[in-house]
């Protein structure tokens, strides 16, 4: 079944957290988690396989930070397409009866005038990490995390250029006292609309905030979005004990809220930071 017929039917599954389940299996959380696309295949496979057996219905490839500009930063440039290739790979072995996101976040840079980069060079930049990742064989790409809708407009251009895959786009908003906003100011209503203009197939938000409150975001974009939305929350607000960064949401909980965002009518969910396979199977149970 086509993905965009299969969301208009029954709606979609993600699967959770990919940094979180990592750091649990020991990988060291000062490298940079892409480069396991490469040496640490096995990892990879186990915990997407956990997904896939908690009921997840698609998996996000390991490439959050794997775009040419992000890998730059950690002296891995010349391995963007063994990173890109190898995790969509990787996520495509586990199954052919699922779906596979190519994933993409921030580059980390901020675009003139704020910053250093053109709007050119940043779609470029996501040009050529989407063609690995198609190459890969992945079913969509998925841009997710975004707090500069300039940065989010940019991807989404650099994504058409190089491929035909649908475009699931998330910002990432935080919520004020009289609304939800992007870290730059981007309001809800206009920034999603802009997705859709922009060619976006799906949108949405993921990140920043926990379930509770993504609940209310997620009746507010239901109010203004009548095309699919997609809605990740993290589990809860991150907080330090000792050395450790812990996410405060028990799956419970968590799973009580996606279960009330998906009777909004969203038809996407999943799991954000903090969430493992134990969030994904109850949500599935109560979905």
């Amino acid at each position: 079944m086509d993905i965009l017929e299969k969301i208009n039917t029954s709606g979609l599954l993600f699967d959770g957290a990919m940094g979180t389940m990592l750091i649990d299996k020991g990988l060291d959380s000062d490298k940079v988690s892409e480069y396991c696309n490469i040496e640490k295949q096995d990892i990879l496979k186990e915990v997407h396989k956990a997904y896939v057996d908690a009921g997840a219905e698609i998996l996000t490839t390991n490439t959050f930070g794997g775009s040419p500009l992000k890998l730059e930063k950690a002296d891995l440039r010349e391995h963007a397409e063994d990173i890109n290739y190898n995790a969509a790979q990787i996520a495509r072995e586990i199954g052919d009866d699922l779906f596979v996101a190519g994933d993409l976040g921030p580059t980390g840079y901020m675009l003139k005038p704020l910053g250093p980069k053109e709007p050119e060079e940043i779609s470029d930049n996501y040009a050529e990490q989407a063609e690995y990742l198609a190459n890969g064989g992945v079913d969509i790409i998925l841009i997710e995390t975004m707090f500069d809708l300039k940065e989010m407009l940019a991807a989404i251009k650099g994504v058409k250029s190089a491929c035909n895959l649908p475009i699931f786009a998330t910002m990432t908003f935080e919520r004020k006292p009289q609304d939800f906003v992007t870290v730059m100011g981007n309001r809800v209503e206009d920034s999603l609309k802009q997705l859709l203009e922009a060619g976006a197939d799906v949108v949405g938000a993921n990140c920043s905030i926990g379930s509770e409150d993504m609940v209310d975001l997620a009746r507010e974009i239901r109010e203004v979005i009548d095309t699919p939305v997609m809605v990740q929350p993290n589990a809860g607000i991150p907080e330090h004990k000792g050395d450790q960064i812990v996410y405060p949401e028990e799956a419970d909980f968590y799973s009580d809220n996606i279960a009330k965002i998906k009777k909004l009518g969203v038809d996407i969910v999943g799991g954000c930071c903090g969430t493992s396979p134990q969030y994904i199977k109850l949500i599935k149970d109560k979905i």
